[in-house]
């Protein structure tokens, strides 16, 4: 059994942070120049991070498979990040972000950790302006707020709809900063295949560079994870197409707990697939529905243009559904609804898998000017993929599978069950519960980057000493041949599948049965299913090439064979947990009114599942989720 030791203070929870600070042991500035730190990943989390750590004066490795930190999936976040400013006087507070943010992840999220990143909120924006981040602004120059799913206050700052991308080229000047000072160095084009323990605790990485195929170990007092998320297990999602499990479902085979790993999020507005040749979806952002409205058609089957549909004949679902939310209801929620109505056949486009998204009452109200302005590159994006412009008529969207809410356990001080290996971002589970609120994986991402793992790594490092383990360790030279081994294997099968084919049909199984709705059959079929697609493909796959150079059909195998381990994972998780919560739908368990249901008293814990070796079934450990300041109830968003 794991030993899940959450770390979390004592005391009442809004002094939780400040009390965990004090107590933490330092390390005085001198002795950090001692201390080497890996980074792995460089969008917000892992470069914030990075920054930061060198900003302190620790020597830093920071590794990336992208030519440039700046092509982190990261700049894909184009909504906005959340902070408790209270900018708009309309009533929200620190109290109010930490309370929406526990209601929106379904109850399943620890309250010490949702508490310490509504606290940390303020403090980003405010590291974020100072870089130069264009956030958009009132005329006065007060910088401008937005609403988002999930909230009754307008808390979300944004730059028009690239975000994500602004925040990180302010996270990458900081970086560039210190890579320029050499206290960090950088490794581009480089991926993470293992990590390497020694005597129980993380001490280095094996890695292959992708140019070269050159594989090679690096030696640090910790480890830090910021590898993002998994939802490519789905074959199409609003991912970019590198993002993977690999680095965090081989930490698990190295004893690292997985948390949650059926949390995941579908996004409600991404644009809606049309057709086999896609290889991935592509979302738009969810600020778009503060002024957009959402609707179908109340006559099921209704071919008509949207124009020719007369507002008496229009099913605005959400707005008559969740009165006090509206659009504005959480994902989870806004995704499921969108279902349903496709589902009895409402749907609209092309086989009827989409809802309309209509701009024509905003752009009344305030002018196109102003719809212009705060989206305009993102309808220029819809208008190039569908060749229809969302000034003339409604976006279609359908949901996608977007963000993961599971991921590597972490306590309070984001070190998982390993010692010495920590998790930031979305490769950890800590913050969301089992849905996450728009425009808080930006605010996590940073928060843990700038203002949590500076502090807590310091008090892992202070307890070890500096250097004490190099790669000539023979551990390095094992954990090599293992990763070694492994690729010869995939180059040597010489079958006749593309990676891409056994992709797509592990992604049909958890789409169907592992994702937007799920039950109990459908579950225990893809268990059946999921090993005879990982026999097939490790039985004829054809992985061209070799392994002494840059080849990407190596890459997606290698990443393959870890998702086609990691699925089952998943639904094991999902068939274990007997109730629906945020993301986690099990058809079986719901209200008369179609409404997620949950089972408090037998699944209010965090799944902690423990690796037991090949071909044992893996290990269920539970953490206890306690409610002292936002009262388990039934969500509502009516």
């Amino acid at each position: 059994m794991l030993q899940l030791d959450a770390k979390i203070p004592s005391g009442p929870v809004d002094k939780k942070w400040q009390k965990h600070k004090f107590e933490m042991k330092l390390v005085n500035p001198a002795n950090k120049r001692k201390y080497s730190v890996i980074v792995v990943g460089t969008g917000l989390a892992g470069a914030s991070a990075a920054a930061s750590l060198g900003e302190l004066g620790y020597r830093v490795k920071c590794f990336c498979f992208q030519d440039s930190p700046r092509r982190a999936h990261s700049i894909a976040a184009q909504g906005g990040i959340n902070a408790a400013k209270n900018y708009q006087n309309d009533g929200d507070s620190i109290w109010r972000l930490f309370y929406d943010t526990v209601k929106g992840g379904d109850y399943r999220a620890r309250e010490a950790n949702v508490y310490r990143l509504a606290e940390l909120s303020v403090n980003i924006i405010d590291q974020c302006a100072a870089q130069g981040v264009p956030f958009a602004r009132e005329y006065s120059g007060h910088i401008s707020n937005r609403s988002f799913g999930g909230t009754q206050v307008s808390r979300t700052f944004y730059a028009r709809g690239q975000t994500g991308q602004q925040l990180l080229l302010g996270a990458y000047s900081a970086l560039s900063r210190q890579i320029d000072d050499k206290t960090v160095e950088m490794y581009p084009n480089t991926e993470l295949l293992d990590v390497v323990l020694v005597d129980g605790h993380c001490k280095g990485i094996v890695v292959r560079h992708l140019i070269s195929g050159k594989l090679e170990s690096f030696s640090a007092d910790a480890v830090v994870l910021a590898t993002g998320g998994y939802a490519n297990v789905f074959y199409l999602s609003t991912n970019a197409k590198g993002c993977n499990v690999t680095a965090t479902y081989r930490a698990y085979k190295k004893g690292a707990g997985f948390g949650n790993p059926c949390f995941t999020q579908i996004h409600p507005t991404s644009i809606p697939v049309s057709g086999d040749h896609q290889s991935k979806l592509t979302l738009m952002s969810e600020g778009l529905r503060n002024d957009g409205r959402i609707w179908v058609p109340r006559q099921k089957g209704d071919k008509r243009h949207p124009s020719q549909i007369s507002e008496a004949e229009r099913l605005y679902y959400l707005e008559e559904r969740y009165p006090s939310f509206g659009n504005l209801v959480p994902r989870d929620v806004a995704s499921r609804a969108a279902k349903e109505r496709c589902d009895a056949g409402f749907g609209v486009g092309p086989g009827g898998y989409g809802v309309y998204l209509d701009f024509a009452d905003a752009i009344k109200r305030l002018g196109r000017d102003v719809i212009d302005e705060r989206y305009g590159n993102l309808f220029e994006m819809y208008e190039r993929i569908t060749g229809e412009n969302p000034f003339d008529e409604p976006m279609r969207i359908y949901p996608a599978p977007h963000y993961t809410m599971g991921g590597l356990w972490v306590d309070y001080n984001l070190m998982s069950t390993i010692p010495g290996l920590f998790v930031i971002g979305e490769a950890n589970f800590s913050d969301h519960g089992a849905n996450r609120l728009g425009a808080s994986a930006l605010m996590q991402g940073l928060a843990d980057g700038y203002f949590v793992l500076p502090y807590t790594i310091g008090d892992y490092l202070a307890r070890v000493k500096p250097g004490a383990v190099k790669t000539d360790h023979a551990e390095f030279r094992g954990v090599e041949n293992e990763v070694g081994a492994r690729t010869n294997k995939l180059l040597a099968i010489k079958g006749k599948r593309t990676v891409d084919s056994f992709h797509r049909e592990l992604g049909r199984v958890m789409w169907d049965k592992c994702g937007m709705g799920r039950n109990a059959a459908g579950l225990k079929e893809a268990l059946q299913k999921i090993p005879t697609i990982r026999e097939e493909f490790w039985q004829n796959v054809s992985v061209v090439g070799s392994g002494e150079d840059r080849n990407q059909c190596l890459e997606k195998a290698g990443r393959l064979a870890d998702f086609l381990e990691f699925a089952e994972l998943m639904c094991r998780d999902a068939l274990m947990r007997e109730e629906s919560c945020g993301g986690h739908f099990r058809e079986e368990h719901q209200t008369p009114e179609g409404e997620a249901l949950r089972n408090d008293k037998d699944f209010s814990f965090t799944a902690v599942w423990e690796h037991k070796g090949p071909g044992r079934e893996p290990e269920l450990n539970r953490e206890p989720l306690t409610f002292e300041n936002v009262h388990l109830t039934q969500r509502s968003y009516k």
